[in-house]
């Protein structure tokens, strides 16, 4: 499967598709999932809809990968020599601007996936998959240098701790997720909870 996907996406040179990425993510903002169409797509990059067909597949590939590809450098990269250095600079990531941006795609695209399944297995396998693999490698090398114990039950919900911190920022403060506001967070629950 990785190497239709390769050999479909090689038509395309980065930079194209970086910008029909873009256009994805600002058709996304303007008219939700549900309204986005390929149609809408192809007219605003000035593509065919077969060849966004043939790189893609469809709508749920596209939008998914276009937010992938949005998403700042891999905390995978990042190894500061302590957990609480890893999380915390992957909440320097990105700035408060990009972050506000992506808690409304995050709002979008949460109520879109529950009500499309092909949507969800997209999202699924191209960005919830590969942030819990980067987090599980953060935490394994946390627990490799002592500082996390293996069996620590709070390791499981470190994913939902800081997905529920960022999504739940604008509804119970009424504000955008900050960089302040998340580095906060790693310090007063995330941390500790892991550290227990």
């Amino acid at each position: 499967m990785a190497e239709t996907a390769t050999t479909r996406r090689s038509r395309i040179t980065p930079e194209r598709e970086a910008e029909l990425y873009e256009a994805v993510l600002d058709l996304l903002q303007e008219v939700g999932y549900d309204s986005l169409t390929m149609d809408a797509v192809a007219a605003r990059t000035r593509s065919s809809k077969a060849t966004l067909y043939r790189q893609w597949g469809g709508k749920a590939e596209l939008v998914a990968r276009a937010i992938g590809h949005h998403k700042p450098a891999s905390l995978a990269e990042v190894d500061t020599g302590s957990l609480r250095g890893d999380f915390q600079a992957m909440a320097q990531r990105q700035d408060d601007c990009q972050m506000e941006q992506d808690s409304a795609l995050m709002r979008v695209l949460g109520t879109a996936a529950h009500t499309n399944p092909e949507l969800m297995t997209a999202l699924r396998e191209w960005l919830i998959e590969p942030e819990l693999a980067e987090m599980r490698r953060t935490v394994q090398r946390a627990i490799d240098r002592g500082e996390v114990r293996a069996d620590n039950p709070a390791i499981e919900y470190m994913m939902h701790m800081l997905i529920g911190a960022f999504a739940a920022r604008t509804l119970i403060d009424e504000q955008p997720p900050t960089q302040a506001f998340v580095s906060s967070y790693i310090d007063a629950v995330v941390i500790p909870a892991l550290s227990a």
